[in-house]
């Protein structure tokens, strides 16, 4: 049985080898973990689909094609007849030996034809070098080359197309965060119990940006060549970090999801990345998107856009700041937010009157974001 590279999702024509799990001529079983694959978009697993002994043709570190042969699965041969009982007539079939690793190429001498045992022929021992290598220098030793894994790759291209094919621009804003931890504080154990899911912060900011472009529909369009495509729809994209880079899958049709979905889709998503079981269909997509850099201590950055969404907002990490209240000094959880935007579709006013909203919903989440 071939192990070929399966389709993985439109636009995907080659991944890399990342890892082999099970070794050259190892005895495995079905659903046994083989290899991981990464590509531009995600990390996959590949599971033996028979019991077999695994032949790799293909190495790891190799960039491989859909569809190409990177191992044979070779089927046990009379495993029937293997148990054979005392006494009988027929012989029974010879075990299955796992392979030796095989010899390193340069051990056998380029004389031998291919059809003469390696054994007629024993390898003579290879004469030392007539000089030693040279040491390598100092600044050899203190730098290390590798390549761009295909995420990594995609990840660049994409944040340099961004800045090259869009009128990128930034407009900040902070919210006083007060009452939507007071509220969390409050409600969160009879969230917890009813629900099973932590209330976070990502929920109140998912709902405060879908009202906010329900009355900025222009931040939830996109351009397509010389049009302005509406989108009727909130497919929102929600930033996780990986291990191997950041990664955006979306929430379907989000102003659908009660609070306790939006939570858990997150967990989800968060879950299928650890364990490489993210799809393409969970990336694909989205209409505007949402990273919060707060997670890793930001306090202030330019979030950079994922086209062809032409919106992103950036949350913050939450400090405790002096800010005047009613002509007094007090001390507030204030988080700064960030909306970067394409220019060429969406004017100032647009922008800074959707993040106003943003803002004004996660100051005072009761009336509209309030639907335990």
């Amino acid at each position: 049985m071939e192990l070929k590279i399966p389709e993985i999702g439109e636009s995907i024509f080659e991944a890399l080898l990342v890892k082999w799990h099970q070794n050259d001529g190892a005895s495995v079983s079905k659903d046994d973990l083989l290899c991981e694959l990464e590509t531009d978009k995600i990390t996959l697993e590949l599971q033996a689909e028979a019991n077999g002994v695994l032949s790799i043709s293909v190495q790891e570190g190799t960039m491989v094609k859909v569809g190409e042969v990177i191992a044979v699965l070779k089927e046990p041969e009379g495993a029937d007849s293997s148990e054979a009982q005392p006494g009988s007539d027929t012989p029974a079939a010879e075990p299955i030996v796992q392979q030796p690793e095989a010899a390193p190429v340069t051990q056998v001498p380029k004389d031998v034809p291919a059809i003469e045992p390696v054994a007629a022929k024993p390898v003579p021992a290879a004469a030392p070098p007539a000089t030693k290598p040279p040491p390598s220098s100092d600044q050899d030793s203190r730098t290390t080359r590798q390549p761009l894994t295909p995420i990594r790759r995609r990840i660049a291209e994409r944040l340099v197309a961004a800045r090259q094919q869009t009128a990128m621009l930034t407009t900040f804003s902070e919210a006083d965060l007060s009452r939507l931890q007071s509220l969390r504080a409050k409600h969160q154990e009879t969230f917890r119990q009813r629900h099973g899911v932590k209330l976070g912060l990502m929920s109140f900011f998912v709902k405060a940006v879908i009202e906010s472009l329900r009355e900025y529909p222009l931040v939830n369009a996109r351009l397509e060549e010389d049009a302005i495509v509406q989108q009727h729809f909130y497919d929102i994209g929600v930033a996780i970090s990986a291990e191997k880079g950041l990664v955006v899958p979306v929430l379907r049709d989000a102003d659908r999801l009660h609070f306790a979905e939006i939570e858990q889709s997150i967990i989800d998503f968060s879950d299928k990345i650890r364990n490489n079981r993210l799809s393409v269909a969970d990336l694909k997509g989205g209409t505007f998107t949402i990273t919060n850099g707060g997670v890793f201590g930001s306090l202030l950055s330019t979030p950079l856009l994922n086209p062809p969404q032409c919106a992103v907002l950036g949350m913050h990490a939450i400090q405790q700041r002096p800010v005047v209240r009613d002509g007094e000094i007090v001390i507030r959880p204030m988080m700064y937010l960030a909306l970067s935007y394409d220019h060429r579709l969406i004017d100032g006013r647009e922008a800074v009157g959707f993040l106003k909203r943003v803002c004004a919903y996660v100051e005072e989440p009761e009336e509209m974001l309030l639907e335990f």
